[in-house]
């Protein structure tokens, strides 16, 4: 009997880049032509990418969205180091290897999803949103960002109760799917919340009704920090809550055991590994 949940699941592709976008901040957004990937990608998963040919290092980025019937895959990523500074040199038509999906993703059964991304930890939230874009679920996406964001902001014509007055920049891609979205940020970029995601979210659940409330579970992915602020959030108004951790990988295949965290489990502080333990886990026993 496989009583291994990655074997098999994982493929190594060779990717041909189909689009490369750079937007400011050193950011960029690159589509890849990888079907296998997609077909089984799940949201909160992630790919372990070759950066250059000279850098047998690979690089672990979040999958941001796919496309099961035209075989891509979106990523976005920041150039923070010589590895992704690399991968932004790479042209389009140029061929990457490829490894994923990986990791165990994101459970979202909750009816009112609150999905909130910081900086390179949007991707997993825009994945989780086309996940379930289709369902009855009713999912209120905040999203920040202290650079520019990797989008144009769109003033947001869905109404979001809660939410201050003015705050109504948005992700143009989840208003086409008509998702509520809000952006924050300490830059003062116009129509966005000046200050940080969690303010933002603290709003909108306090406009919510006892019965509404209760339909919430948070979701998350950005910095350490921010994280940890989210579980607090979660504390706060006694909530479930699913984070998404970023830790450097080598393997990402749970071979090298670089990337352990202590969880808390029913038998007390283990160590887990974010790549293929995580990277999602319970918020509440990581924090």
């Amino acid at each position: 009997m496989n009583t291994k949940p990655h074997r098999d699941t994982i493929l190594v592709e060779d990717a041909k880049i189909l689009s490369h976008e750079a937007f400011d901040g050193d950011q960029y957004v690159m589509r890849v032509h990888a079907p296998g990937c997609a077909a089984r990608t799940k949201a909160g998963q992630f790919a372990h990418l070759s950066v250059h040919p000279q850098r047998p290092m690979r690089r672990p980025i979040s999958i941001m969205r796919v496309s099961a019937d035209e075989g891509w895959v979106d990523f976005l990523y920041k150039a923070l180091g010589e590895g992704t500074e690399l991968l932004a040199q790479r042209q389009v038509g140029e061929t990457l290897s490829m490894m994923g999906p990986i990791g165990v993703p994101f459970t979202v059964e909750a009816k009112r999803p609150l999905l909130i991304g910081g900086g390179v930890g949007m991707p997993p939230m825009i994945a989780i949103a086309e996940q379930i874009k289709k369902t009855d679920q009713k999912p209120f996406v905040i999203l920040g960002s202290e650079v520019p964001f990797p989008f144009t902001v769109k003033p947001s014509q869905i109404m979001v109760d809660g939410i201050p007055e003015g705050v109504i920049g948005s992700m143009p891609l989840l208003e086409d799917w008509n998702i509520p979205s809000r952006l924050a940020s300490l830059q003062g970029y116009p129509g966005c919340h000046e200050g940080y995601v969690t303010d933002l979210a603290r709003h909108w659940l306090k406009s919510l009704d006892d019965q509404a409330r209760s339909e919430v579970e948070l979701y998350a992915c950005g910095p350490h920090v921010m994280l940890e602020a989210v579980v607090n959030l979660a504390r706060e108004f006694d909530l479930p809550v699913q984070v998404s951790l970023e830790e450097f990988m080598a393997c990402a295949v749970g071979g090298c055991a670089g990337c352990v965290v202590e969880v808390e489990t029913d038998d007390g502080p283990a160590m887990k590994r974010v790549c293929v333990d995580g990277p999602i886990f319970d918020g509440y026993k990581v924090f």
